[in-house]
């Protein structure tokens, strides 16, 4: 899977910008503030549908501007695609192939892509919220029917938090049932979902791992549920735990005013030869961990649609000492096509240049440089 093609009008700082990537590794290099990081987020959004960096997508028009558009052209395994992306105030509208698609759900996972940014860096020892929204986003580009769960979850969510909210003053105890209920529905299935990709993704860590700590340290990956999840992931049993929970914390949730148990607070925890990484890992053993998954992460995908997506690097390589630099690169040596935005070439490792195309970003303009080999 790569792009091909790439065009921008009234996106972020670029008024118009068209791209034609020729080659299987792309290097934008340029100050801070010029662009590069909007041109991987372009690609990501095309891709996805939403940003990585904001859920505000009023944050992508350029200034005064009353709408952005990006188009790009990619080639899968069997055939090639348009895909359209415009933005504006009455919302986003996507088209694939030429034809616009009413679902989010048809449209994200025709092209496949993996972020990898410095904040990913700090994905185990950040926030819960950080590791739900990695399990969303790579969930919904290999499963449509994850993404259509998940829209539905949050909002009954929403609707039964703000009757909770008013509980006090407008109690509905019948209301509150059928919420309850079509929530136990959509949770379920994303439990699920969700414990399925940690097991497979696993598997796939637990090597790369191994590799890079030189076979000294094994990975294991937890999904920290509301529940208890077992081996057979039954949904029917699921249903009857997620049952059990909402009943038996009832009172609280109505005294609390909001829903407290559930996928949106579940959470994917780390354990470093038995130990919990997150809390007595090292620096090193944390980096190791989320460089492990994002690399388990492009296996993972390529093993559920048969092709490896395209990997936008942006701005993380000089954050990776040359070890894991190295490994990171081997990996994907001439298998997955490249992006990668850098304030130098002095601190990118010299194999991730050989046959490189290089773009110099400057103020919202790109131009290609001489190829350095």
């Amino acid at each position: 899977m790569r792009v091909n093609k790439l065009s921008l009008k009234h996106y972020r700082n670029y008024a118009k910008a068209e791209l034609t990537f020729n080659k299987q590794v792309h290097v934008f290099v340029g100050e801070n503030a010029q662009g590069k990081t909007n041109v991987l987020e372009a690609i990501y959004v095309l891709a996805m549908a939403k940003s990585h960096r904001t859920a505000k997508d009023k944050e992508l028009i350029s200034w005064q501007e009353e709408y952005a558009g990006i188009y790009g052209e990619a080639q899968t395994r069997t055939s090639k695609l348009t895909l359209e992306l415009a933005v504006s105030s009455k919302g986003k509208r996507v088209k694939l192939n030429g034809l616009e698609q009413r679902r989010l759900s048809e449209y994200v996972g025709a092209l496949n892509v993996v972020m990898f940014a410095p904040e990913d860096l700090h994905l185990v020892k950040g926030s819960p919220q950080g590791r739900r929204r990695f399990m969303d986003m790579e969930l919904g580009q290999i499963s449509p029917v994850y993404l259509h769960h998940s829209s539905r979850y949050q909002k009954i969510l929403q609707q039964r938090n703000s009757l909770l909210r008013d509980w006090h003053r407008k109690p509905s105890v019948d209301m509150m049932d059928i919420l309850t209920e079509q929530l136990i529905e959509t949770a379920a299935e994303l439990i699920k979902r969700r414990a399925e990709f940690i097991k497979k993704l696993e598997r796939w860590a637990q090597t790369i791992h191994s590799d890079i700590s030189r076979g000294t340290e094994d990975l294991q990956l937890l999904y920290l549920s509301s529940i208890e999840v077992l081996e057979d992931l039954n949904l029917s049993n699921l249903k009857e735990r997620l049952h059990a929970v909402y009943e038996k914390k009832k009172e609280k949730e109505r005294i609390r005013g909001t829903t407290l148990f559930g996928p949106h607070r579940e959470d994917l925890g780390f354990l470093v030869n038995g130990k919990d990484v997150q809390s007595f890992g090292s620096q090193g053993q944390q980096r190791t961990t989320a460089l492990a998954l994002k690399l388990a992460e492009i296996e993972l995908i390529k093993e559920e649609v048969g092709e490896y997506p395209v990997l936008l690097l942006d701005d993380v390589l000089s954050e990776l000492d040359d070890y894991r630099q190295s490994h990171l690169l081997e990996t994907i040596q001439k298998k997955v096509q490249t992006f990668v935005t850098t304030t130098g070439l002095a601190g990118v490792h010299k194999k991730a240049l050989e046959s490189a195309e290089i773009f110099e970003v400057k103020a919202g303009h790109i131009q290609v440089l001489p190829t350095l080999s």
